[in-house]
């Protein structure tokens, strides 16, 4: 698909040599191999490795999104805003349904470890002394005990619970929001 035509009729063209990058004639793309680029922390960057998938939400196609695979990591972070950012490239995974213009913004998620079938609770249910993580379960009516938990995976609100907790236990809720 033709994507661009810098060049108007009468203006002259240059030919590539080795003095010149030539003239651009026309701008063209196969819209089904369509390339996510974007940026990651300093913080974030070594947690990732090229080949991880990645789930991509592209902000004209709403409510649907879309699978891409890293391929490409910068080696040099760039200063932007006071923090190191580093590019990242992914390969889209292209739905026949879905007509993607090249252009397009979107975010993507990157799946660093994924479990499934597991028990997780509220992250902001725990509780921390010293060291150790604790919530507070019912063991009667409005009586509570401490428990000490041990926690796994978490992707910022729910936390995978690894021992300490059942399916049955009640936790308190400690610090609702009032409003």
């Amino acid at each position: 698909m033709i994507l661009d035509i810098p060049v108007k009729e009468g203006k002259s063209v240059i030919e590539t040599n080795n003095f010149n990058a030539g003239t651009t004639i026309a701008v063209i793309a196969d819209m089904m191999e369509m390339i996510f680029k974007g940026k990651v922390d300093e913080s974030e960057v070594g947690k990732i490795k090229t080949g991880m998938n990645l789930i991509l939400s592209v902000g004209a196609v709403e409510k649907e999104k879309f699978d891409a695979i890293l391929e490409f990591i910068s080696p040099k972070g760039v200063k932007e805003e006071g923090a190191i950012q580093f590019e990242i490239r992914a390969k889209m995974k292209l739905k026949k349904s879905h007509f993607i213009r090249a252009g397009y913004s979107a975010n993507a998620d990157i799946v660093l470890e994924k479990k499934d079938s597991i028990l997780a609770i509220n992250e902001s249910l725990l509780q921390f002394e010293e060291d150790r993580v604790f919530v507070e379960v019912e063991n009667g009516p409005r009586q509570f005990e401490k428990r000490y938990i041990e926690v796994g995976l978490s992707d910022g609100i729910n936390i995978e619970i690894v021992k300490g907790l059942s399916k049955k236990d009640k936790v308190k809720v400690w610090n609702k929001v009032k409003m």
